[in-house]
Parts: structure tokens; C-alpha cells; sequence
């Protein structure tokens, strides 16, 4: 199968979907941190590439419900949300026959389509809380692997910095294997 992991810039997802023998390629505007088939650009400019399945990360920053307080205190920042919101619904209006779009639990101003399922790292072998909302075309519900009983919100409490950013958007392992054996 040929599978776009679109927005992905850690090679989690993608890797775990080779490793099931696909053929698959991540995209993003940076670098891979992993060698491997890895697209640097605009993953818009590869939605209409013949792909069998997609799953997509696209960019939360202004969507997600943890943000919507600086929607009225950073001037700019609704137009910013605006962007990308349009953005989202490049995936979900894809022709692409099999699409898992991920993101957090995202506010209501971003008027984003309802997500079919929320799930979370502890379900899936890691012993962290982070709820990250699926949208999901033509793909069943991910069913939980190895559901871990003591859970601590790590992912919450990263330190400011360069890299704040992409150490909260990596995929867990285990979330990433679930979806290879269960979707590919």
C-alpha cells in the first residue's frame, strides 16, 4: 500500500508503516530527524499522488483547545487560526480513499469537523496522558494495544524552549505500530 504521512517531520509513523512492508513516505516542510523516504516541501503539492492512505499531522497550534485563550489577547492570532484551520480540511477534503487526521482536542472557534475518536498514549504501551482526537475516512476505530495503568501527564509539562514544540507533536511508538498492524 502507498501511504502519505503527511506533517511528519520525526519518521515515527512513517517507519512503522515500512516495517510492515508499505510504501511509505512522510512529508514536511522540515527535515526528517530519521533517515528514510522522507519529502521535504509542502505536503499539499503531494495530496493528489495516487496515495492508497493518509494519515495526517497537521499543525495545532491555533487549533487546539489549549490555545483558544490567546485567540483575544495576541492580536493577529484568529487570522493565524483561520489559516489553519483551512489547512485541516485540505486533508479532510482529500480524494485520498483511506485518512487518519490527528490532532488534539481542538476549540470550538476553529469550527473543525467532529473527530470519531479520542485516544491516548497509555492505551497504547506508554504511561502518559495526552488526548489526541482521530478523524478518521474508510478506517475503523484504533483499538488499544497495551493499556498501561499508571499514567502521568508528561507531554503537559515540557519546558519552554527551541524544541518544545516538536517534543509535544512526535507520535508515541506504540500509537504509531497500532495503526500500521491495524490499518495497513
Amino acid at each position: 500500500m502507498k501511504v502519505s504521512i503527511a506533517c511528519e517531520f520525526s519518521g515515527i509513523v512513517r517507519d512503522a508503516f515500512i516495517q510492515k512492508g508499505h510504501d511509505a513516505v512522510s512529508c514536511d516542510i522540515e527535515p526528517s530527524e530519521r533517515p528514510g523516504a522522507h519529502i521535504t516541501g509542502n505536503v499539499l503539492d503531494l495530496l493528489n499522488d495516487s496515495w492508497d492512505m493518509m494519515i495526517a499531522h497537521p499543525p495545532c497550534t491555533y487549533l487546539c483547545n489549549s490555545g483558544v485563550r490567546w485567540l483575544h489577547e495576541i492580536p493577529g492570532r484568529r487570522e493565524l487560526m483561520y489559516s489553519a484551520s483551512g489547512f485541516f480540511y485540505k486533508f479532510v477534503e482529500s480524494t485520498i480513499h483511506k485518512i487518519c487526521i490527528e490532532n488534539p482536542i481542538p476549540h470550538g472557534h476553529a469550527c473543525l469537523p467532529d473527530y470519531n475518536q479520542i485516544i491516548q498514549p497509555w492505551m497504547f504501551g506508554v504511561g502518559e496522558t495526552k488526548a489526541t482526537c482521530l478523524w478518521l475516512k474508510n478506517l475503523p476505530e484504533l483499538k488499544p494495544t497495551n493499556i498501561v495503568s499508571r499514567r502521568k501527564p508528561k507531554v503537559h509539562y515540557e519546558s519552554p524552549g527551541p524544541n518544545r514544540q516538536k517534543n509535544r507533536s512526535r507520535t508515541y511508538t506504540g500509537i504509531a505500530g497500532a495503526m500500521a498492524e491495524q490499518w495497513g
